[in-house]
């Protein structure tokens, strides 16, 4: 099914032509699966705020789903009159960017024609997952990566391809990868979680811990950090480089390919944004340490009192306990 964002951004043009006072106009463009799952492309008046309307047998939605929303967007429940369906509106906030909105648009249309052979359950999950990752990115800023960030992806996704190599399963290991949802840990695997701090320095080895729960291990156990020190080298892969292997990687499995592209976008990685990252890098040491009872960390359950926020740094170099290799704290997370 050719849906291109050209045809949708012509629908938004044809129809700012009216004067309506309010209320919502729509073109149709596509049905997708079964036949429940159309889309229009809208405006909402008296704002002319662009929209694409996405509907779903009503059943489909519990009354109480939350429903995204971003810092240059709204998803919404509307009415389109007549039918069973429940019609959800992804419109761009007047405040949001028309060419960033038009992005998201055409990224969200894609992934839901990937699965155009789904039942109406799995459209509404891909759909309300895509717009969650885009939710991410708005709330980090939409804009490229800053440098340090770069740096904890490129830790974060050689992880990932080590978990992949170690014979945890390809959506399950991708599934896994909750930091770039704002999970506490990049990493809940099995039992447990894998925490990832990467550095550029030749000299020790600085973690900064952002908050009281990144090594609370009280509800997940066992916790590893996992230490990635890169080294910037002519020789070595950019960020854009790492993430065209991944996708590589996964592009046999529909999910695992679903799955790393709402991580990298709730990451802040946006395609758009390749030419930024020109920096290559080579892996030169990995540790994995298990965090436990002698190591150095700041928990909730450790701290006085009336402390509700930390942010502090560790040397792992001074870090006492045996490294050990990555598939032995997969086993022992009971991953592998």
């Amino acid at each position: 099914m050719a849906l291109l964002i050209d045809n949708i951004e012509l629908a938004w043009r044809s129809l700012s032509d009216s004067n309506d006072a309010s209320g919502w106009r729509s073109i149709s463009i596509a049905t997708i699966g079964n036949g429940s799952c159309a889309l229009r492309a809208g405006l909402s008046f008296p704002e002319k705020n662009e929209a694409l309307l996405f509907s779903f047998p009503a059943s489909s939605i519990p009354v109480a789903e939350k429903l995204p929303e971003g810092q240059g967007f709204t998803v919404s429940r509307v009415d389109q009159g007549g039918d069973d369906l429940t019609w959800l509106a992804l419109t761009r906030s007047s405040h949001g960017s028309v060419e960033l909105f038009a992005a998201m648009v055409a990224d969200v249309v894609h992934a839901i024609d990937v699965e155009s052979n789904a039942d109406d359950n799995r459209l509404l999950r891909v759909f309300l997952g895509r717009i969650r990752a885009w939710q991410e990115f708005m709330r980090k800023g939409a804009q490229p990566l800053s440098p340090e960030s770069e740096i904890g992806l490129v830790g974060e996704l050689t992880l990932l391809r080590t978990i992949i190599d170690s014979g945890v399963p390809l959506a399950t290991a991708i599934e896994s990868w909750v930091g770039p949802l704002d999970g506490p840990r990049d990493f809940e695997l099995g039992t447990g979680s894998l925490e990832v701090k990467t550095t550029l320095s030749a000299a020790g080895f600085l973690a900064k811990i952002g908050s009281l729960d990144q090594l609370d291990d009280s509800v997940r156990q066992p916790l590893f950090m996992v230490g990635a020190k890169l080294r910037q080298t002519d020789a070595g892969m950019s960020l854009p480089e790492l993430v065209a292997e991944m996708r590589d990687i996964a592009t046999d499995e529909s999910e695992a390919v679903r799955l790393l592209s709402e991580r990298l976008i709730a990451a802040g990685y946006f395609d758009a944004h390749a030419e930024h990252y020109i920096r290559r890098f080579t892996l030169v040491d990995t540790r994995v340490v298990e965090v436990n009872e002698g190591f150095p960390r700041l928990t909730p359950g450790s701290v006085p009192l009336g402390i509700t926020k930390a942010i502090y740094e560790i040397d792992l170099d001074k870090v006492a306990g045996p490294r050990i290799p990555a598939a032995d704290a997969l086993k022992k997370l009971g991953a592998i």
